[in-house]
């Protein structure tokens, strides 16, 4: 390895350093209680320094919110891999962004502040992450697009317009504030009940009534399958499972 990169890799390394010091100061505190001195002092940098690689803390955080987005964009690419009609990877999507709220809620909370009028939109990381939540929107779109092909979701819906109507919800449902969670608990409800009963309240109004069969996915019971009124369950292998059996050797 040469000098220059050496000096490279050194760079990046130091930079993630930053990035996790960060992210541990801003998911146990949050944005407005965590300073760049702070920063600096939990990754034993001078501050100086610390602004040698970001600008200032909103491009720090903004960094960080960005790699929340990439986990759920991952998430939502994987699903697109399962071999199930559109009407069902719809639900996997949404799925996936519940799995994603619920596997990694501090990149739910940064995510969802980041989206207040509090940063500025000439971040450097605003048009990554407006991009990576295109991308999810677009996969959703696609998914869609393939039950109206498949015949499993309404072909008078327009795709994009779908696609928006449930990410939108998805955002809002998941990043709920309390005092509506403590309504909804106030009535007999758990939050997890509303979150999942709105998959059985939008299911029937995409889709055509053709029902696909009752799936497994990795294993284990799809918890929105019964949104699909079937009783034989199929086994859906993940593709990094069917590519592992195919070839045991190959990691």
């Amino acid at each position: 390895m040469g000098i220059s990169e050496r000096k490279i890799r050194e760079k990046e390394q130091r930079k993630k350093e930053i990035l996790d010091a960060a992210e541990r100061l801003f998911f146990s505190r949050g944005y407005e209680d965590v300073s760049m001195d702070e920063i600096a002092c939990e990754v034993e940098l001078n501050k100086a320094t610390l602004y040698l690689y970001f600008k200032n803390k909103e491009t720090l955080f903004a960094a960080i919110v960005l790699r929340g987005i990439w986990i759920l964009q991952k998430k939502y690419m994987e699903c697109m891999e399962t071999q199930v009609p559109g009407v069902v990877k719809v639900a996997l999507l949404g799925q996936a962004y519940y799995r994603f709220s619920q596997e990694h809620p501090d990149y739910q909370r940064l995510i969802h502040f980041y989206g207040t009028e509090r940063f500025s939109k000439e971040n450097p990381c605003t048009a990554e992450i407006g991009k990576g939540y295109g991308t999810c929107r677009m996969i959703l779109r696609d998914a869609v697009q393939e039950g109206i092909d498949d015949g499993t979701i309404r072909a008078d819906l327009d795709p994009f317009l779908i696609s928006m109507y449930l990410m939108i919800s998805f955002m809002g449902i998941l990043s709920m504030e309390d005092k509506w969670k403590q309504v909804i608990e106030a009535e007999g409800f758990s939050y997890e009940q509303f979150s999942k009963e709105f998959f059985r309240f939008i299911t029937p109004a995409i889709s055509t009534g053709e029902k696909p069969q009752l799936f497994r996915y990795d294993g284990g019971l799809n918890p929105f399958a019964s949104l699909f009124f079937c009783m034989d369950p199929v086994t859906i292998e993940s593709p990094k499972k069917k590519r592992s059996a195919e070839n045991p050797r190959k990691k």
